[in-house]
């Protein structure tokens, strides 16, 4: 990605960006993306892309390997979050989905991440300290509790599943407080085009409809303009 196009996902929010991956392919049914209703931690704080960089929690039940393989595992996390390729995503799976405990969120380590170079974190899991998260790192989370369990790290760059949406490492991914999208990858050269696209043609019926004297002739030549330029 370029600076310009990193610049530009960061403006725009995640519906934009599903749209736009349809303009981008030329056709509906684009499905690469979360199901249910997902909590941001800031809902004005923006949208958080970048290159995901996974791993598996659990917090219902203590570990039951030793403490020194957990704590070993739990250094090679962090590491793998300071050098995964830029920008990057905390993509973070918790195991006990639908019944997390959790917070793996919090002021600790959303500080952490965002010292690290992160661009947010998104997990189906628990995140707290709303109020003192790390400025500028957004969360999207499954929900939000007061405790951390017995939250410790499961597995380091593997495939994971987040409300529905399967994300391996390296995938982009676009979230916002409506939820994530994985990029395709095919589609990247051509996503701002398609984003200029899209907006172009939304303005067909927006700018009409937020003029005075709007009324269903005038919703009707606005309508088949933008049905004709739309995918």
């Amino acid at each position: 990605m370029t600076p310009d196009l990193i610049d530009l996902l960061r403006r725009v929010d995640t519906p934009t960006v599903c749209n736009a991956i349809e303009v981008a392919q030329g056709k509906r049914g684009f499905d690469d993306f979360t199901r249910g209703t997902m909590l941001a931690a800031d809902p004005a704080a923006g949208a958080m892309v970048g290159y995901a960089v996974t791993a598996q929690i659990a917090a219902l039940a203590p570990p039951s390997e030793p403490a020194d393989v957990i704590r070993a595992r739990r250094m090679a996390y962090y590491k793998a979050m300071a050098e995964g390729p830029k920008p990057s995503l905390a993509v973070i799976e918790d195991v006990d989905f639908p019944d997390c405990i959790g917070a793996f969120w919090g002021e600790v380590n959303t500080t952490i991440h965002k010292g690290f170079g992160m661009s947010g974190a998104l997990t189906n899991g628990v995140m707290r300290d709303l109020g003192d998260l790390a400025e500028g790192f957004p969360v999207v989370a499954g929900s939000v509790g007061p405790s951390h369990g017995f939250v410790h790290v499961r597995t380091i760059g593997t495939p994971v599943t987040i409300f529905g949406l399967a994300i391996r490492p390296g995938d982009l991914v676009h979230a916002d407080r409506h939820g994530a999208v994985v990029i395709p990858p095919d589609v990247v050269d051509g996503l701002a085009a398609a984003i200029g696209k899209m907006q172009q043609t939304e303005r067909l019926v927006l700018v009409p409809a937020r003029e005075p004297g709007f009324d269903f002739a005038a919703f009707e030549s606005a309508w088949a303009a933008f049905e004709k330029a739309r995918t």
